[in-house]
C-alpha cells in the first residue's frame, strides 16, 4: 500500500483533463477507505478556478513522510514543488502523473523526472511516448478510475423508433481545437444525415472563448444547420449526465488522446462510441466495445501551439467510414444497444476503484528515498 498519509495533488478546482485525474485518483483512494488529502495549487498553475464542487481534505500541514501523487506534467513539476515548498515534498515518494498526447514527450520533459520516483501515465501511448526519455524512473501505465463518477451504469433502452437519433460529441477548446477535431465529427455527421430532421447532433464545447479561430469554424460548421445544436454554456455533472443519458452515440473523430475521458465516460454509460483508432484509447477500444475509425497519420500542426511538432504525427480520420458507421448504428438499433451494453461492461471492470487500487497495490509500504 502507499505510505501514509496519502496526498493527491493538482488543478483539484479546475475543469480540465488534468484537474479531473487528480479528483478521480483522490476519490478512488478515498473508496479504497484509505485516508487521503488534497492540496489545490491552480493559482500556483495560473489555471482557472472553476465552479467545480469537489469535497478534499487539505493536507498543507502534513509535513514529513508520505506519499505525494503530483497531477502536473513534466515541464510544471518543478513549479508545482516549489507550490508545495522543498521541506514539505521531503521524505516523501513522489508519484507524477503525466499525460501526453503525441508519440513522443518534448524534451523539456525531462526536468520534470528530477522531482519525481515513478511516473503514472493514463495509457501505453503516453507511456510509450516516455520511453526513449525515462531512464531508470518508472513508468506505470494506471487508468483513470472513470466508473466512481458514473451512478447510472443501467443498460441502456432500445430506442423508438419514432424518437430521434441523437449524436453527441464532448471536447474542451483549451484542449486543441484541432487534435480534438470536431469539425470531423460535424461532416462525418452530415455525410450520414445531412438536414435530415430524424437526426440531431449536438456539439459540448467547453471553455470556447480560449481560441477565436476555433469558435469561429465550430459556429460556421453549426449555423444554419437546422439538426445541429451547439452548446457552448458552462453544464453541471448533472446537466451532463442528462446529455450522455439522452444520446444514442458518442463520436470522437480526435487526431490524438492521451486516454479518452470522454469516450470511456460514454461506454459506462453504454453508449456506443465511434473513434479515431490510435492513441491513448486504444487500450480499451476494440470492435468488441467500441466501433473504430480507420485513419492516415499526418504531420501535427497546432496552430494553438500546444501539440505543434511538425516532425510527429497524428491520425486523420476517416470521415466516410464514421458516416457509415452512423448509419449503421441508426438502422441497427438492436445491434447498437449490444455493443453499448458490452463497453458498459467491459468499462466497469477497467476503469473501477478496485482495478485503480490493484496497481497501488504494487507500491512498497515504505518505499526507498531519492535525493532532490
Amino acid at each position: 500500500m502507499l505510505s501514509a498519509p496519502v496526498i493527491v495533488v493538482g488543478a483539484l478546482r479546475t475543469a480540465s483533463g488534468l484537474g479531473e485525474s487528480a479528483r478521480l485518483c483522490h476519490d478512488a483512494i478515498k473508496a479504497l477507505g484509505v485516508p487521503v488529502f488534497g492540496i489545490d495549487i491552480a493559482a500556483q498553475l495560473m489555471q482557472p478556478v472553476d465552479d467545480v464542487a469537489f469535497d478534499f481534505t487539505d493536507g498543507r500541514h502534513l509535513v514529513g513522510p508520505g506519499t505525494l501523487i503530483v497531477h502536473v506534467n513534466g515541464p510544471l513539476m518543478a513549479l508545482a514543488i516549489s507550490a508545495l515548498t522543498r521541506a514539505f515534498a521531503r521524505n516523501k515518494y513522489v508519484a507524477g502523473y503525466w499525460a501526453w498526447e503525441l508519440p513522443e514527450v518534448p524534451r523539456d520533459w525531462k526536468l520534470g523526472l528530477h522531482y519525481v520516483h515513478e511516473v503514472w501515465v493514463p495509457s501505453q501511448f503516453t507511456a510509450d511516448a516516455l520511453a526513449s526519455m525515462s531512464g531508470r524512473i518508472p513508468v506505470r501505465v494506471v487508468p483513470h478510475p472513470v466508473a466512481i463518477r458514473c451512478s447510472d451504469t443501467r443498460r441502456r433502452p432500445v430506442r423508438s423508433s419514432d424518437a430521434p437519433f441523437v449524436v453527441l460529441n464532448i471536447f474542451d477548446m483549451a484542449s486543441s481545437f484541432e487534435r480534438k477535431n470536431p469539425l470531423a465529427a460535424i461532416a462525418a455527421f452530415r455525410c450520414a444525415f445531412d438536414q435530415d430532421a430524424g437526426a440531431r447532433l449536438i456539439i459540448k464545447c467547453a471553455n470556447i472563448d480560449c481560441y477565436d479561430v476555433g469558435a469561429r469554424q465550430l459556429r460556421e460548421a453549426c449555423d444554419g444547420v437546422p439538426n445541429i445544436t451547439l452548446v457552448d454554456r458552462h453544464m453541471s455533472p448533472g446537466q451532463l449526465a442528462a446529455m450522455y443519458a439522452n444520446a444514442d452515440v458518442l463520436i470522437s473523430l480526435h487526431r490524438a488522446e492521451g486516454f479518452g475521458l470522454v469516450i470511456a465516460e460514454a461506454m459506462l454509460r453504454g453508449l456506443p462510441t465511434i473513434c479515431t483508432q490510435w492513441s491513448g484509447n486504444v487500450d480499451f477500444t476494440s470492435e468488441a466495445t467500441s466501433i473504430p475509425v480507420g485513419y492516415q497519420l499526418v504531420s501535427a500542426l497546432d496552430p494553438q501551439l500546444t501539440y505543434n511538432f511538425s516532425e510527429m504525427s497524428w491520425a486523420e480520420p476517416d470521415i466516410a467510414q464514421a458516416a457509415v458507421a452512423l448509419r449503421a448504428l441508426r438502422e441497427q438499433p438492436e445491434w447498437a444497444n449490444v455493443l453499448g451494453d458490452q463497453a458498459r461492461h467491459f468499462a466497469m471492470a477497467t476503469f473501477s476503484a478496485n482495478t485503480y487500487a490493484n496497481v497501488l497495490r504494487q507500491l512498497l509500504e515504505t518505499p526507498p528515498q531519492l535525493p532532490r
